[in-house]
């Protein structure tokens, strides 16, 4: 494995990598710091002060799932006005040159999308739409806070912290009994949750199963920003790496996929990526 450890040393490989197009870019949070969304596991990620929402907590736990709702009714609008930046950019950019084909995004905030990418498979869902837990309904994120705002005029706790990257802030526990939370509309009042995997829950198997066909038509693939830490991400590596798919990591730091890369670029995203696309666009 080749290891560049300053934005200028791995250009020319990742280039030649990337060169002859077709590349599957899968992406992580890293990507999206830049835009003031925080990681969960980076120098600064929010799992070092925060336990995020699981799947358990919120479908079996009534206040658990109250308490999540009061939070991102707070904090949602700082994922919602979040803009691309120069890495999200890049990547459209790149697509647009044939360098890459498609994109697998673990992130949950949509900026590929806003940045221009297209054919964007977003791995653990988004945060702009909301899911009916008891009929299966999906609806705009956007629409709920239309409703929330007119039941809760009144609540406007100050947040104890920064946003949370599933959309929720840390509010003081004597808040939450001023908040009201609302049912689906299209069942009459079955309960909502973001349309997003939570910890401890399973990204659905259609959905994984187009990502490995992806990765098993990708020329390379190209890992941005992502620690690799969890199976979900990281056996998309595994899968490339046994297929013989040469894999190349851009990420500020170790990953747990190092050892299965071809080439490690290890520096800020937003430096390599739009020097990247000058070389190639």
């Amino acid at each position: 494995m080749t290891v560049a450890t300053s934005p200028v040393e791995g250009l020319s490989e990742l280039a030649g990598l990337l060169g002859d197009g077709g590349a599957l870019v899968l992406s992580g949070a890293g990507l999206s710091t830049d835009s003031g969304i925080p990681d969960y596991r980076g120098a600064t990620g929010s799992l070092r002060r925060h336990t995020p929402m699981t799947y358990q907590t919120f479908t079996r736990d009534p206040r658990g799932r109250h308490r999540y709702w009061a939070r991102s009714f707070v904090g949602w609008w700082q994922i919602a006005e979040a803009r691309p930046n120069a890495g999200h950019r890049a990547v459209a950019a790149l697509q647009q040159a044939g360098a890459v084909a498609a994109v697998i995004t673990q992130n949950v905030d949509g900026l590929h999308q806003a940045g221009g990418a297209r054919d964007v498979l977003e791995l653990h869902g988004g945060l702009d739409r909301t899911v009916c837990l008891a009929c299966g309904d999906v609806a705009a994120r956007a629409a709920l806070d239309v409703r929330l705002r007119a039941v809760n005029p009144g609540f406007r706790p100050e947040p104890t912290d920064e946003v949370n990257p599933d959309g929720d802030v840390e509010l003081p526990e004597e808040a939450l009994d001023g908040f009201v939370m609302v049912g689906c509309l299209a069942c009459g009042g079955g309960p909502l949750k973001p349309d997003v995997v939570f910890f401890g829950e399973t990204v659905p198997r259609d959905r994984v199963d187009a990502c490995f066909a992806l990765v098993d038509d990708a020329r390379a693939l190209l890992v941005l920003g992502s620690s690799l830490t969890v199976m979900s991400g990281y056996r998309f590596v595994i899968h490339a790496a046994k297929r013989g798919i040469p894999v190349a990591i851009v990420n500020s730091g170790p990953t747990r996929g190092d050892g299965k890369a071809s080439l490690k670029v290890d520096a800020p995203l937003g430096v390599v990526l739009p020097e990247l696309t000058r070389r190639l666009a």
